[in-house]
């Protein structure tokens, strides 16, 4: 296998292995919230562990800090606090299933995005992308009820999933020219910052006041861990390493799998206090999500593959 072309597939493979890392942050972000904690609390704690975690990370390597690779990773960050507060908050109105299928959404605000700065739209990653969009409408809706059960947790999670698709575009463009190491350190330590500060400036019972009963929870720690070293730590430096080698739409139709493994978590039972239902129709939209990560992936190589084929058998 070319050089170029192992150095793909293990990048494609890195961005699987981290949406299915994310899809666990969901149920663990659920359970911590249903445990007492904050939004603003979950938000500082988790990000106060991940900033420590890569801080170590960069004094261990002694990986340098340029100027160029704060700014970007302080850009990255502001974004990356924003959607993560109306995630997070909207996990207060919504099912954890139904918040992961709505932020699996930027699988189609990706492309968008990508076309805004400049990127060029690939046949078939754009054809994946319509397949998963259309997947994840047959996941989010829900017959009979008002509004096809939409509400305020819904739609903060909708303007989330927006904000993805910009992550995603200026992730692409700034791993580029900048060190994985540091964006990942910076846009974490900036999304802590913010969240500690809006926290402190919170009354009770949003900010740090209630958090005690919660944290005296040894389940509640082993949530924030994963979603500290595991979900922030490994997660944002894989990603901000790797998604260099592919392009911002196939990265988005890669990480549409999240929804997909977010379900699986949330019917399995295995979080304590979580366990979810979908319906036949809901299945139905896992499938087409799954169906476009494979139409992203191996549309472009059997279309290359079709001239030789063609061509062998005019010369048999």
């Amino acid at each position: 296998m070319p050089q170029a072309k192992r150095s793909h597939l293990t990048a494609v493979l890195a961005l699987a292995a981290i949406a299915l890392v994310w899809a666990g942050g969901f149920p663990a972000a659920k359970y911590s919230l249903q445990a007492g904690l904050s939004v603003g609390s979950l938000l500082s704690i988790r990000f106060a562990i991940g900033t420590a975690g890569l801080g170590f990370m960069l004094l261990l390597l002694r990986i340098p800090i340029r100027r160029q690779d704060a700014l970007d990773g302080l850009w990255l960050g502001l974004i990356l606090a924003t959607l993560f507060w109306l995630q997070t908050d909207g996990l207060r109105f919504t099912s954890t299933s139904k918040s992961g299928f709505i932020t699996g959404l930027y699988v189609i605000f990706t492309p968008m995005v990508a076309l805004l700065v400049g990127d060029r739209l690939r046949l078939f990653h754009g054809l994946g992308a319509l397949v998963a969009l259309a997947g994840l409408t047959l996941l989010v809706r829900e017959p009979g009820a008002a509004w096809g059960g939409w509400n305020r947790g819904d739609s903060e999670t909708l303007l989330a999933a927006i904000l993805c698709g910009f992550h995603i575009v200026m992730t692409g463009h700034f791993s580029r020219r900048s060190s994985g190491w540091v964006l990942a350190f910076m846009q974490v330590a900036v999304t802590g910052a913010v969240s500690l500060a809006i926290t402190l400036a919170l009354p009770a019972p949003y900010g740090f006041q209630s958090a005690g009963p919660a944290l005296s929870q040894p389940g509640t720690w082993v949530a924030l861990g994963f979603m500290g070293l595991l979900a922030t730590t490994v997660a944002f430096y894989v990603q901000s390493t790797f998604q260099s080698r592919v392009g911002a739409t196939e990265c988005g139709v890669i990480f549409s799998m999240e929804p997909v493994w977010t379900a699986l978590l949330a019917i399995s039972g295995w979080v304590p206090g979580i366990r979810e239902h979908l319906s036949p129709v809901q299945f139905l939209g896992g499938g087409l999500i799954l169906a476009a990560t494979f139409v992203a992936e191996l549309g472009p190589r059997l279309l290359r593959k079709a001239p030789a084929t063609e061509t062998e058998e005019v010369i048999g």
